[in-house]
């Protein structure tokens, strides 16, 4: 037999008989290997969903049955989606080189920069206010007095105003001690002097708050309000622009008019050049990209994680985050309204230890976002 001469009329037969096998083998032909109706089982008599084809993800009935005809044609649960929390936006998912600008080499040379990828997240658009905080702490004192104390209350989650005089020495700071917590003038400003151990009481008291609300409406629970990490706080602060100096995207600290683009301390001391000596109200000064306020200056904002100068080194590059129970010292980050331009760059870290209350720290939480249903086809 002449195989030379029968060899390309049966490569391409053969070719055609896999390309076939192929094509219904992923379902592109009714009665292939990938078709719904490969058993007698789809035949009559069957359920309503396997003479569609048993689409998963089909249309179905209000109240259609989760288990029929002895086979699984649940497709999710009724009633579920993630509202957004009042106060927050979202902040979807992103990758970025996650540290400080190259300007800084001693602190690279440290924590050097490396991409990180972040899931999406809900956040307060702007910082905790005074009036935020205050729903937080008379609600301690009036539920729970029984179980924490009074005392309790008052020292660890209280804010401790008497910080506008301790922080800083040879300062008069009466008058934000008087009335910085207390006055109505104040409400819409950051809550300050709580320690990292108090925002995270505030966030858990918040969670509870919400879920109870919704147990009793026969909602499903959401998760629970936390703080952000610290490179979920680095990728909100860029606002989407992954190579972003300063949340507002370029790399200067005024506008083309000379505006200061955020409440700081500039020329060497002139802490009123922005328009105010101490914080600016919370929505103070344009928002980023992601429509959150006030990412640089202002207050410096607790972050979940704990400190480690090599933190990137040590930590995981998808939703990065250092949690260490034994590392009394937590992240800070944003730059406050004491501090200049350096502190304010979405990649400078600090920190300080978690049972401290400052003047010029306060927060701001997070939401994870689990997503909504697949749309109906």
């Amino acid at each position: 037999m002449n195989f030379k001469f029968i060899g390309k009329p049966l490569a391409f037969v053969l070719s055609a008989f896999v390309l076939s096998a192929v094509l219904y083998g992923c379902g592109g032909s009714k009665g292939g290997a990938g078709s719904s109706k490969k058993t007698l089982s789809s035949s009559k008599g069957a359920s309503s969903s396997s003479k569609k084809g048993g689409l998963k993800f089909g249309k179905s009935a209000k109240n259609a049955p989760e288990i029929e005809n002895g086979e699984i044609v649940a497709t999710a649960r009724k009633g579920w989606s993630q509202p957004t929390p009042y106060g927050m936006v979202l902040v979807p998912a992103g990758s970025y080189m996650m540290g400080q600008a190259d300007e800084d080499a001693s602190r690279s040379g440290i924590s050097f920069n490396k991409r990180v990828t972040v899931a999406a997240f809900y956040m307060d658009d702007t910082e905790i206010t005074n009036h935020e905080y205050r729903q937080f702490t008379n609600s301690l004192l009036k539920d729970s007095v029984s179980v924490l104390g009074e005392d309790k209350i008052m020292t660890e989650y209280y804010p401790d105003t008497t910080v506008w005089k301790s922080d800083f020495t040879y300062h008069n700071g009466d008058p934000m001690l008087e009335y910085y917590f207390s006055s109505p003038a104040f409400d819409q400003y950051p809550v300050v002097g709580v320690s990292w151990d108090a925002a995270r009481y505030f966030c858990l008291w918040r969670s509870k708050m919400l879920n109870e609300y919704r147990r009793k409406q026969g909602q499903y629970i959401l998760p629970r309000f936390e703080l952000p990490s610290e490179s979920e706080w680095e990728w909100a602060a860029r606002g989407g622009r992954a190579a972003a100096k300063y949340p507002w995207g370029n790399p200067y600290v005024a506008n083309a008019k000379g505006c200061l683009m955020a409440n700081f301390k500039p020329h060497r001391g002139n802490y009123d050049a922005d328009g105010y000596a101490y914080t600016s109200p919370a929505n103070a000064f344009d928002p980023n990209d992601f429509g959150l306020y006030n990412m640089s200056g202002n207050v410096a904002e607790w972050c979940v994680d704990a400190f480690a100068e090599n933190a990137s080194a040590v930590t995981w590059d998808l939703n990065t985050v250092n949690i260490d129970a034994d590392e009394p010292r937590k992240v800070v980050r944003g730059g406050s309204w004491k501090d200049i331009a350096y502190y304010l760059e979405t990649g400078t870290r600090a920190y300080e230890l978690q049972n401290k209350k400052r003047s010029y720290i306060g927060f701001r939480s997070m939401m994870r976002y689990l997503g909504r249903p697949a749309l109906k086809k």
